[in-house]
């Protein structure tokens, strides 16, 4: 999808629907992506030194780049913006391109956030004209929904806490829900250390003083994390919901049906309406429009409604667009306030 023509007409196409163009800076400081995408992701960036000692990168991202001028330019209130440019990041396949053209939009600091969603995929949707294409899917899935079905869960807090952040690691996801499944609270290695510690204070004057706590509370508190307080049948039980919930798949406009039937019959106190789905029915020509639990698993920083086109052309599938909720990615990187965020991206 290289054409230029493509790209102008994607541009004027977001433009018709009131976002403002801006400039976004290449370089940005390196410590913003490394503490919002973990120090594993330093492998994928082009960093470097300045004269001043500060660590810098090549924007590996667009998105994270809009967030933060809105950040430190300090702007107030709902702004519709769009931009275009080059990401740099390093890829582990030699076959990929580290220079990625993407034209991208947003609407930041709005309260109106369910229309907002709608405005996204319905801008998403009319840049779609510019573009030949035979067949397509539009997939949308909902990572609020899931947060709703973990608040809802007979564990104790700190494996709701311990899922909802490793939601977007699938492999290792996976690996919580086995030891959820077998009753192994925490990696084993760290029970025997905690363990070991109990018994050494258990041998102490329990009314020693220790940060703050009498070692009398500190055991108590060690006792609580070493015995787990589920049984291994309600671990499995909890593990079989989750990974039933993340296999449903059916056309949007069957989406609210689906997902409170299966709550229903699992005895889960919870009910989903509309609001959740920006678009209830396929109105689009040549597009199915799906939902998916367990699409939205691909960025940390994804927080409600995300979304995605493929589209097929000259007989190849093709991701045209993708976009969703991010209202934690501000706040993440230093606003001392929550900003609501959505937007979304064409890949050129």
């Amino acid at each position: 999808m290289k054409s230029k023509n493509l790209s102008e007409n994607i541009l004027r196409s977001v433009k018709s629907k009131g976002f403002k163009y801006i400039d976004l800076p290449s370089v940005i400081e390196a410590n913003h992506i490394v503490q919002r995408s973990g120090e594993n992701f330093r492998k994928f960036i082009f960093s470097f030194v300045d004269q001043n000692g500060s660590e810098l990168c090549l924007r590996p991202d667009l998105t994270i780049a809009s967030c933060l001028r809105y950040l430190e330019k300090n702007l107030k209130g709902k702004e519709k913006i769009f931009y275009s440019g080059q990401a740099y990041r390093k890829s582990q396949n030699k076959k990929d391109s580290i220079i990625r053209n993407q034209i991208g939009f947003e609407i930041l600091g709005s309260k109106d956030e369910k229309n907002d969603d709608k405005e996204i995929i319905n801008t998403s949707l009319k840049s779609l004209q510019s573009l030949k294409y035979s067949s397509g899917t539009l997939t949308i899935g909902n990572v609020e929904i899931f947060k709703l079905l973990i608040s809802k869960l007979e564990i104790p807090a700190r494996w709701k806490l311990r899922l909802l952040r490793h939601f977007w690691r699938d492999e290792y996801f996976n690996d919580l829900l086995k030891r959820l499944e077998t009753n192994a609270d925490i990696d084993p290695t760290v029970v025997e250390v905690d363990k070991k510690k109990f018994l050494n204070l258990t041998k102490q004057d329990p009314t020693t003083i220790i940060a703050g706590r009498s070692i009398g509370e500190i055991l108590k508190r060690f006792d609580t994390k070493i015995k787990d307080p589920r049984t291994a049948s309600k671990g499995k039980k909890v593990s079989k919901i989750i990974r039933s919930f993340l296999k449903i798949k059916c056309p949007i406009n069957n989406a609210a049906k689906e997902l409170n039937r299966f709550f229903k019959n699992n005895k889960i106190n919870l009910v989903v309406d509309q609001k959740y789905f920006p678009i209830s029915s396929n109105k689009v020509s040549k597009l199915n429009i799906m939902f998916s639990t367990s699409f939205g698993r691909q960025l940390e920083y994804y927080t409600g409604m995300v979304f995605k086109i493929d589209i097929k052309s000259n007989s190849k599938m093709i991701n045209f667009c993708s976009g969703g909720r991010y209202d934690g990615l501000i706040s993440d990187l230093g606003s001392q306030k929550k900003v609501s965020a959505v937007g979304a991206a064409f890949n050129l």
